[in-house]
């Protein structure tokens, strides 16, 4: 079910976004210096969608800041469309655990706002957003504050927002966390249906093992600090575009109860190494 050996894109398929024998330390002149990530080799194909999970604090969101270009590797590079990325640039959205809607913004105004900064004319942009607030179920409240929203509600506005600039890679950190149940089993089915529907490249880290399961194309598993990837899960279930269908396979307590198993080794070598 799984392979210890550093995952790459299909052979023939130039990767969207590539992380090279990445590391990242962190510390200040005179303090102490703590490695997040060490020796970090992946990559994802144009159209793939990628799970990233591992123990709190293994680096899995120093990981998305070095895609999106929030800060550069001590070692190695990240790479998307080929290019290194040496900061932040158009290629890469990336969608936090909370919405982060601006609160003095319309809803359609917030979805607007990264193309405005782009330079994009209203005349241009409201239709975008317009067109995607109606593809996330949002369709008159355009003119709503987040404030009169829920918050799932508010997390589709967010992103219908990330995906207005049209990005080649979308990072997603946690998105679902904070919803409840029902409202999170939407979204996934929201996103799942968007992603299979656009073709887009996405990697997203969750907690959720089932739901890394059910999004999924591939789920990486990363060892406690310093990060690195210990295996990489093929995900060979179908109807990768209806998590509610996938969520019923039989297949998924099986992947399931591996990961669990995987992240028991990584706890195992945590305390090996620090005995």
């Amino acid at each position: 079910m799984g392979t210890n050996a550093a995952p790459q894109a299909a052979p023939g398929a130039a990767p969207r976004i590539e992380y090279r024998s990445v590391t990242k330390r962190f510390g200040s002149a005179g303090g102490p210096t703590v490695t997040a990530v060490e020796g970090v080799t992946l990559s994802i194909r144009d159209g793939e969608v990628v799970s990233l999970i591992g123990p709190s604090g293994c680096g899995k969101s120093t990981l998305l800041g070095m895609g999106s270009g929030l800060y550069l590797p001590t070692q190695g590079e990240v790479l998307v469309d080929g290019e290194r990325v040496d900061g932040p640039n158009d290629h890469v959205a990336f969608m936090l655990q909370k919405d982060l809607l601006l609160p003095w913004r319309t809803i359609r105004e917030n979805v607007e706002y990264g193309l405005e900064i782009k330079g994009m004319a209203a005349a241009e942009r409201r239709p975008l957003a317009l067109d995607l607030l109606g593809r996330f179920h949002l369709g008159g409240f355009e003119n709503h504050y987040p404030r009169q929203l829920s918050g799932g509600m508010r997390q589709r506005a967010a992103m219908a927002r990330t995906l207005a600039v049209d990005p080649s890679v979308l990072l997603m950190d946690e998105p679902f966390s904070a919803l409840d149940a029902q409202t999170k089993m939407v979204l996934q089915q929201d996103l799942a249906t968007m992603l299979a529907r656009e073709g887009r490249t996405a990697l997203l880290i969750t907690h959720d093992l089932a739901e890394s399961i059910i999004l999924s194309d591939r789920v990486l598993v990363m060892s406690p600090r310093p990060g690195r990837i210990i295996e990489e899960i093929p995900i060979d279930l179908p109807d990768r575009e209806n998590p509610m269908v996938r969520r019923r396979k039989p297949g998924v307590a099986v992947y399931v109860e591996r990961l669990m198993e995987l992240l028991r080794i990584g706890e195992t070598l945590e305390t090996l190494e620090t005995a």
